[in-house]
């Protein structure tokens, strides 16, 4: 009888055990649910650490399992963030405005209140008028609708034009970046529709949830990312166990060779290049309500190289490994950058590590390359090898009694 996918992959109900154990407990302690002894602020970058482990697993599936190192997945993941954030600014920016306007003598028309709509939001850059990229920004559904197909029709372009060009190697990772670094320039422009440099801010209010306090709406994202990013490891999980798993690692490994026993493996690329852009796109959309702003600096390609890092660290080409590199780095970095680890003094100099951190994350990103390939996850691999059997004069043929050393010691 067949195995069923779950018996298969048993780190897979382990995996959702912990991440549900881990949500319960934070909600017991939270401030908004429970005890108070986590603070709502680390509800959020709890929260928020889930939404890196989520674009973290679509970075190792199309780097780790695929063999495209992306530069620009992070830029998918801003997508997503402006796409919600649109409509965010416009509906809580509408419930002020019809406040404000309330207490007029005579109603105000529909065509008055998008007016102030637009002054208010577009007035930092000089403007009063809706972009065409805020079209749809009034109708939730619609946004959250784009929230995926930005991101998958940018990404599905992209590779499509990419792979049928047949870049590969360092040469697809450079046109990736350059792919981010374009966005980004663009959306530094005060005329790109999205605010330029001041981005979107004031997305942890949540429009119609005025009366709920920051304490629940934290834990409410909370839910929501862990629910993510649970679908998302068993949907990764299901994806590389199968056969696809096994052609998408033949082009990581040998693609001329996948190419020459015919499959398409231009085909194979684009759809784990979207999927994943999708994926990244979902994962900036419940991080930066919970941020609470976004803006173009997010799209650096940087931000792409770091999450590169995070999937190296953690041990690329295991799903568990890219999970716990995004959420051992993030929670690292709110670490040193927060102010709580004291400063060296050398004597001759003092190292800072709200400024030196970044250091300490190349170099630890060096001596994993070096010493440690396969990263935190390998550790877990020597802690679940099993060791061969000793089957010396085991019965290992069909003829029963037949002593076979040589197979033995295979």
């Amino acid at each position: 009888m067949e195995r069923t996918f779950l018996v298969k992959n048993p780190s897979v109900m382990i995996f959702i055990a912990l991440l549900a154990v881990f949500t319960i407990a934070v909600t017991l302690l939270s401030e908004g649910l429970g005890t108070g002894f986590v603070s709502t602020a680390m509800v959020k970058t709890l929260g928020m650490t889930l939404c890196f482990c989520l674009i973290a697993i679509a970075m190792d599936l199309v780097w780790g399992y695929c063999g495209i190192l992306s530069l620009g997945h992070f830029a998918f993941f801003g997508l997503g963030g402006y796409m919600i954030g649109m409509w965010l600014m416009y509906a809580r920016t509408e419930d002020i405005v019809i406040a404000s306007l309330a207490g007029a003598e005579l109603p105000p028309t529909d065509q008055e209140i998008v007016d102030a709509i637009g002054t208010q939001i577009f007035g930092v850059v000089g403007s009063s008028e809706f972009p065409w990229v805020w079209a749809f920004a009034d109708s939730l559904v619609v946004q959250l609708i784009l929230v995926v197909a930005v991101p998958g029709l940018l990404a599905l372009v992209f590779g499509w034009l990419a792979f049928r060009s047949r870049v590969t190697g360092v040469y697809l990772s450079i046109l990736t970046q350059a792919m981010t670094l374009a966005l980004a320039l663009y959306l530094f422009q005060n005329d790109s529709g999205l605010r330029g440099n001041n981005g979107l801010s004031g997305l942890q209010n949540i429009p119609s949830l005025a009366h709920v306090p920051q304490s629940v709406l934290s834990v409410w994202f909370l839910w929501a990312s862990a629910v993510a990013l649970g679908l998302a490891y068993i949907f990764a999980a299901w994806v590389v166990s199968g056969k696809f798993g096994s052609v998408i690692r033949g082009i990581r490994d040998d693609e001329a060779r996948v190419r020459f026993l015919g499959y398409p493996v231009e085909a194979y690329k684009l759809f784990v290049f979207t999927v994943t852009a999708v994926m990244a796109g979902i994962a900036g959309a419940l991080y930066y309500p919970q941020a609470g702003i976004i803006n173009p600096a997010e799209v650096a390609p940087i931000a792409s190289i770091y999450l590169a890092v995070w999937v190296a660290i953690g041990g690329r080409g295991r799903l568990y490994g890219a999970v716990i590199g995004a959420a051992f780095v993030s929670l690292l970095s709110t670490w040193f950058t927060g102010g709580r680890v004291p400063n060296v003094d050398l004597g001759f100099y003092t190292i800072e590590w709200v400024s030196w951190w970044q250091v300490a994350l190349g170099l630890s990103f060096v001596l994993v390359t070096l010493f440690a390939p396969k990263g935190i996850g390998g550790l877990f691999d020597l802690l679940v090898r099993r060791q061969t059997p000793d089957r010396h004069g085991a019965d290992l043929g069909p003829d029963t009694g037949s002593l076979r050393e040589k197979e033995a010691e295979v």
